[in-house]
């Protein structure tokens, strides 16, 4: 048994600017940020494992409209919701996914649903939804999910394709549409690692489109060595197998937590143009949050200390 216990978060990355945010969505989002820890952290300090407690860190930014995953989501072109989830269990090398789910309030509920009742590892669509059924989940009405910000969000992406598109010009996403996503990682008093990942998308998202948030390696990873989850343009976490690398590079290349995640954000994600960050943290209880954008939600609590919440590239 380990003495040393501990989590992080994260709530998403991109062009996060001081400049452009007011001081009342800050206070909010930190406060809800301190919420998600404090909730993991509970669970770890009562004894609990890192499982239930990066589920519950999760639900919390799940249940707030200030985060894309859960309440939050980005809207797709069709202007739904669609959302994707996953989580691990380092100590048993289970886990469970679900992608494109639409009426499920807190998905990463239900891909712990799919990694405890199910054979599965990933289930999708109206699939996972009949399984959540089966297995007592209510489902909500897809207004559940509706915000003014997000459907905001999706008119001006309109607009942009719209006006590219009359002119025959660049047609991709905004960065901001890119990389939102919640996350959660933590170390358990037994020495247990655990990871969790969910996230709404892409704004303005199209063709049924799943992102790294629902594939165990890309987006989310946890043997007995680190605990992974990442955030980011997802597309680029996927070919890279990010969540993954970093611990292939601990296994194989011997680096310490810092030392892999420095070099899979910071090199290996960006030479081919990838933009976001990751958390992770490892056996030892080291925790390690590295970014390539202008900021990332984040924090981290360990026993015996007080929540670090940070938002910007400081």
């Amino acid at each position: 048994m380990t003495t040393t216990f501990a989590i992080a978060i994260h709530g998403g990355a991109g062009t996060i600017l001081k400049s452009k945010m007011t001081p009342e969505r800050e206070a909010a989002i930190r406060a809800t940020l301190t919420e998600s820890l404090r909730v993991g952290y509970a669970l770890l300090n009562e004894g609990g494992c890192a499982l239930d407690a990066v589920q519950k860190a999760v639900n919390v930014m799940e249940d707030s409209p200030l985060f894309n995953a859960g309440r939050g989501a980005v809207f797709t072109h069709d202007g739904k919701n669609e959302q994707d989830a996953t989580i691990m269990d380092g100590f048993s090398g289970q886990a469970g996914s679900v992608a494109s789910v639409k009426h499920i309030a807190r998905p990463i509920d239900l891909a712990r649903l799919v990694m405890d009742q199910s054979p599965h590892v990933l289930l999708m669509g109206d699939g996972a939804e009949k399984f959540a059924v089966e297995h007592g989940m209510e489902l909500v009405d897809n207004k559940y999910f509706y915000t003014e910000q997000r459907w905001e969000q999706l008119q001006r992406a309109l607009a942009k394709e719209q006006r590219a598109s009359d002119n025959k010009g660049d047609l991709s996403l905004s960065e901001d549409d890119k990389h939102g996503t919640v996350g959660a990682v933590a170390l358990d008093s037994q020495g247990h690692l655990a990871a969790a990942t969910s996230s709404g998308g892409m704004t303005n998202k199209r063709y049924g489109r799943v992102g790294d948030s629902a594939l165990v390696g890309a987006g989310t990873f946890a043997d007995d060595l680190c605990a992974v989850s990442t955030t980011g343009h997802g597309e680029f976490f996927m070919r890279g197998v990010v969540a993954y690398d970093v611990a292939a590079l601990m296994h194989y290349k011997g680096l310490s937590l810092a030392e892999a995640t420095d070099l899979s954000v910071q090199t290996k994600l960006t030479d081919p143009g990838g933009t976001g960050g990751l958390i992770a943290i490892d056996k030892d209880g080291n925790i390690a949050l590295p970014f390539n954008t202008e900021g990332m939600y984040r924090g981290y609590l360990y026993k015996g200390s007080e929540p670090m919440v940070e938002i910007f590239r400081e």
